[in-house]
């Protein structure tokens, strides 16, 4: 058996003990990463050391240790009021807004996993908030962020436009940005519908009484339900203590304005600046930290480090298995193929698997030039191939195993981690069964001959 058929075997080993054995995935695959890089791919310490995702590391930690102090000083409250205000307490319009914005954000330059690390904290603690599913408010975000993704000026538009154009294949901007954005837009009202975005509305009027807005929708359905119940002087007292609930909530102290200045300065500098965003929200953390240390001092122990183990172990194994070569053995076989269809539906799996654990970016560098030899004969169409590639590489990044899941896992303060872990890990293993099939059928087939 060739050393990469036993790396993949390997791996489906360690799912395996990991969901039967309720172990860490991420320690099994540092033990996995061990023995396969030292005894099936001759490789010492530092070669597999290589593979450890430094970089995404340093970003769970920051973004973590930074909203667990917004958290604590109330700042995440006053923007969760401050949400519900904005669309007039319609809850069911929240999950889209996150969509937008991280949409919007990644369309003008952010790089997806910068505008999540931004967005998701601040969606999954108004998610816990309202009852909201983890699972619809984690996927808006990804979806959004994964929709503006390939704009002509977004990161992932302009690197793909630019293999592209290196390997002198016919393409379009337009046709790659509005793919991305229609197939996680339909993603994204399908979740939805599913996890029960539709009920959200039913619980409006609640929602914006709780929220203050003093609308007269929000305090007529309170007044009304004050006249009709029989214990009148409870409900008068119970309405007092949450208005004033929400007036401390709403309040502006000078640690959440500095907090507000901090989010602010981190989602310039990763956008304007390009400074990584896990260094500059560690930076932040620790200047307020120093500032307000009463606030801060428990913050340290909110840092999702399960969730760190976890990713970092799966990645790290990723990378000796992309430094034996394995990625590119199954790349190399699916080109191959005799049957053009066949091929591109194959390579569109293999970037939607791949992706799913390891750089989206990567994966279509390796595989665009691997679809060469087959759109050269001229029976596929390019365009709609480098598209359907393109799309179904990133859909995928809702896995908690890719850095966008995983920061929206490492955010699911309050909820129930493993439950939330095997709910993410489900559903991103029905896009990756499904996305690269129907990205295939729509942008591919009918171009084909």
């Amino acid at each position: 058996m060739s050393a990469e058929l036993v790396s993949i075997l390997v791996l489906a080993v360690v799912f395996v003990i990991a969901t039967t054995r309720s172990i860490n995935m991420g320690a099994l695959a540092f033990a996995a990463a061990f023995g396969v890089g030292t005894l099936a791919a001759d490789m010492d310490a530092d070669a597999i050391f290589a593979g450890f995702p430094g970089d995404l590391f340093v970003v769970l930690v920051g973004v973590t240790y930074l909203f667990a102090i917004a958290r604590a000083n109330g700042t995440t409250d006053w923007l969760v009021h401050a949400a519900i205000r904005l669309v007039g307490g319609r809850l069911a319009l929240i999950p889209w807004v996150m969509f937008a914005v991280t949409g919007v954000l990644t369309s003008i330059g952010a790089v997806s996993p910068a505008a999540v690390a931004i967005v998701a904290p601040i969606a999954l603690n108004f998610a816990r908030q309202y009852g909201i599913s983890p699972l619809l408010m984690g996927a808006m975000v990804v979806h959004g962020g994964q929709a503006g993704g390939f704009s002509p000026i977004s990161i992932y538009g302009t690197i793909v436009n630019g293999i592209v154009a290196r390997e002198g294949l016919p393409g379009n901007e337009l046709v790659l940005f509005l793919a991305s954005v229609v197939v996680n837009l339909v993603v994204a009202a399908i979740v939805f519908v599913v996890c029960g975005g539709l009920k959200l509305s039913r619980t409006a009027d609640r929602v914006l009484a709780m929220a203050g807005t003093g609308s007269s929708a929000g305090t007529d359905s309170v007044n009304s339900t004050a006249s009709t119940d029989s214990t009148d002087s409870t409900d008068a007292a119970a309405t007092d203590s949450t208005a004033s609930t929400n007036a401390a909530a709403l309040r502006l102290t000078p640690a959440r304005i500095t907090t507000l200045v901090g989010l602010v300065a981190l989602v310039v500098g990763a956008l304007v600046l390009e400074l990584d965003v896990g260094l500059s929200a560690i930076t932040l953390a620790v200047v307020l930290s120093v500032v307000w240390p009463d606030t801060s001092k428990k913050a340290i122990e909110h840092i999702t480090w399960p969730t760190v183990l976890l990713i970092c172990g799966m990645l790290t194994y990723v990378g000796v298995l992309e430094e034996m070569g394995t990625i590119a053995y199954a790349g190399n076989a699916v080109s191959s193929v005799g049957v053009p269809l066949l091929a591109a539906l194959l390579i569109c799996y293999i970037g939607a698997i791949v992706s799913a654990f390891a750089s989206s970016v990567g994966i279509m560098g390796a595989l665009i030039p691997l679809a060469v030899p087959f759109l050269a004969e001229g029976t596929i169409g390019p365009i709609g191939m480098i598209a359907a590639l393109a799309v179904a590489s990133t859909v995928v990044d809702v896995s908690p195993f890719s850095t966008n899941g995983a920061l929206v896992l490492a955010n699911a303060e309050g909820a129930d981690r493993d439950r939330f872990f095997r709910q993410l890990m489900i559903y991103g293993g029905i896009v990756v069964a499904v996305a690269p099939l129907a990205c295939w059928l729509i942008l591919v087939v009918p171009g084909f001959g």
